[in-house]
């Protein structure tokens, strides 16, 4: 299972909110790349970045620190947040960063998302997977769509997109344990996906918990900054065997 450190940004800084909300935001003294310098130099080969201002606004707004990050480290990373067009998602491309972060988009205009995958191609995508019992949030999480997590999942793996990162908006932040059953229940469905769970690790057992349930990934952000995990002994779980990327 990867080690996925998470960044996440407002108007250019780390942030971690609490279940999504925004005022209940906690901003960290690091930079952005300072942060990934320093996952990069204990083995840490993935970085999630997410543009918080982006998805907010409907449009990707932390460019900087984005091509910053990809300019000066080898991490392999996901951007995301408000992406809304193709120009976007050529412009993340090119940046080298090797995933575009796909939400709201896939669940309000699926045939754009549509478009992107023939273009550009399944694999430059990760589709992300907001949850609230089980049902899928947009828009930074504020809104409801009405739609249902394993039909969501499904609808795109069928079109070739095999990486998804879900993320359950109760547990995000709120460093009281992911919810494990809910992804041994999506890789039950699709053994094939490559899972990335979101949201909720707190200590290093749920690590544990999460590989033994199936997941492919796990996404970690408030637990590090509050010094419950270490950044050294997720280089030991990641040393325990051969990375992939």
């Amino acid at each position: 299972m990867q080690i996925i450190p998470a960044i996440d940004l407002i108007d250019g800084k780390c942030v971690r909110l609490t279940e999504g909300d925004y005022s209940q935001k906690t901003a960290y003294s690091s930079s952005p790349l300072e942060m990934a310098k320093i996952y990069e130099a204990n083995g840490i080969t993935r970085l999630h970045l997410v543009d918080l201002d982006g998805a907010k606004a409907g449009k990707v707004t932390n460019w900087k620190v984005a091509e910053t990050i990809a300019a000066n480290t080898n991490l392999v990373m996901d951007f995301g947040g408000g992406v809304k067009t193709r120009e976007e998602v050529e412009r993340i491309i090119d940046m080298g960063i090797a995933y575009v972060t796909v939400g709201s988009i896939a669940v309000k205009n699926p045939e754009t998302f549509k478009e992107w995958i023939a273009v550009f191609g399944p694999e430059r995508f990760m589709l992300g997977a907001d949850v609230k019992d089980e049902t899928i949030m947009v828009s930074g999480w504020f809104e409801a769509s009405g739609i249902q997590l394993i039909p969501f999942i499904e609808s795109y793996m069928a079109l070739g997109i095999r990486n998804v990162f879900c993320t359950d908006i109760s547990k995000d932040g709120r460093l009281e344990g992911p919810s494990t059953a809910l992804y041994a229940k999506i890789k039950k469905h699709f053994p094939e996906l490559f899972l990335i769970a979101s949201g909720g690790v707190a200590v290093m057992d749920d690590l544990h918990e999460l590989e033994l349930a199936g997941c492919d990934g796990a996404i970690i952000g408030k637990a590090i900054y509050e010094n419950r995990i270490s950044i050294e002994s997720l280089k030991a779980f990641n040393e325990k065997k051969p990375n992939q990327c």
